[in-house]
């Protein structure tokens, strides 16, 4: 796969060396910039022959098969705009865009022009919740209640996401992001998002936006995800997921406390891992990054699916959904009050079932609980099906 790269910082750099690893085949053979000198230095180091600061050029270049959006919240509908004029499959970082409004103009352009696009939610790709995922698909934990997702960290790398014009939020449109969409997928993308509770403020930053957020999105069948985002944290980057259902509980734990702590009275005179804060006493190094995050796994789906002239796992539309729930989320900052996600066009099932389970004890009882003592004895709560008097047995 030939594909031309899109901006040069963090996200850019993450991904063109997760699809150079190894003795991959597929190259970034373009890269925009928008910096001559950052955009050369970034050719030179990963070997791209084509690198310029005008996008309409690095997007029309005729090696490119795909072109992938690495940029600004602010600039990415222009280059899926150019890509899509272009002729070029588009796949884009997260979030698709600043608003669902947006968002949809997007999706709509991709799939009335009949390119192929994919939403580069990288979380939801990493081996940990790949893994969870089958889990929950084979029935592990029964119906799931509940999914939180956390990400926390500092705050970010760059200016322009302390800029609310140009990022279109703080928090919650940076991470929260994230957090959302891997809620989604464990309780099931074809459950609709109905609403939102948040709270959010500018706790530590003299910014405009929110630098800590928690929500609560309510799902049709009465399934809650929830989401915790903050660039107040501090001690690097947190990322972890809990799974809650009706017959077990997964915990995921991607960055801190994954296996290799490490302490150092000296100091390592480097780079310890993304967000981390210091080079000194205990750190928590990650040995491969860009797998860590769900990259290459990532781009494999996303190529696959191109080959196959088939839908990703992740795709636009999944970003205008996840667009809609933040819009929700903003709302409710400002009302303090549950607010509806506003979805024009829902591509998901209707009238599902409530994820409420009962478990029936006998022919007269429904099972509340059983709980094992501390005396040896079992005790039963059972509920009877008609009067639906409590009633506590104890078992020796």
């Amino acid at each position: 796969m030939n594909i031309t790269m899109l901006g040069t910082g963090l996200i850019g750099r993450n991904y063109t060396t997760a699809l150079h690893a190894g003795r991959s085949r597929d190259r970034v053979t373009a890269v925009y910039g928008r910096s001559n000198e950052s955009v050369q230095s970034f050719a030179r180091e990963f070997g791209i022959d084509h690198a310029t600061t005008d996008m309409h050029s690095a997007i029309s270049d005729p090696a490119t098969e795909l072109v992938v959006v690495g940029l600004p919240n602010h600039l990415h509908e222009t280059a899926v705009m150019a890509a899509v004029k272009a002729g070029k499959g588009v796949l884009c970082t997260k979030p698709l865009g600043r608003n669902a409004a947006e968002a949809y103009r997007m999706l709509q352009a991709v799939e009335q022009a009949g390119v192929f696009a994919g939403y580069l939610e990288d979380l939801v790709y990493t081996p940990k919740t790949l893994k969870a995922l089958r889990s929950v698909a084979a029935g592990a934990l029964g119906t799931v209640l509940w999914a939180r997702s956390r990400e926390t960290h500092p705050g970010p790398h760059s200016d322009w996401f302390f800029d609310k014009q140009l990022s279109g939020g703080g928090a919650i449109i940076d991470m929260g992001s994230h957090c959302i969409e891997i809620a989604r997928n464990f309780i099931g993308k074809h459950i609709r998002p109905v609403e939102v509770m948040c709270w959010g403020d500018t706790q530590v930053h003299p910014i405009d936006a929110e630098d800590h957020a928690v929500g609560m999105v309510r799902y049709e069948n009465g399934a809650m995800g929830q989401f915790e985002c903050s660039w107040s944290f501090r001690g690097g980057m947190d990322l972890r997921d809990e799974v809650s259902g009706t017959e077990g509980t997964i915990w995921l734990n991607h960055w801190l406390r994954t296996g290799f702590e490490m302490f150092t009275a000296t100091g390592q005179n480097g780079y310890v891992a993304e967000k981390a804060e210091g080079d000194k006493g205990w750190l928590f190094p990650v040995g491969d990054e860009e797998a860590s995050l769900g990259y290459p796994t990532m781009f494999d789906d996303m190529f696959a699916a191109y080959d196959a002239k088939i839908a990703p796992m992740e795709t636009f539309y999944d970003g205008y959904v996840v667009n809609a729930i933040m819009d929700a989320a903003y709302a409710s900052m400002q009302t303090k009050r549950w607010e509806a996600v506003q979805l024009t066009d829902w591509r998901g099932a209707s009238d599902v079932p409530h994820v409420s389970v009962r478990r029936d004890y006998d022919a007269d009882f429904h099972i509340i609980k059983e709980e094992l003592m501390a005396d040896g004895s079992t005790k039963v709560i059972l509920r009877h099906k008609l009067t639906r008097a409590l009633e506590q047995r104890v078992q020796r």
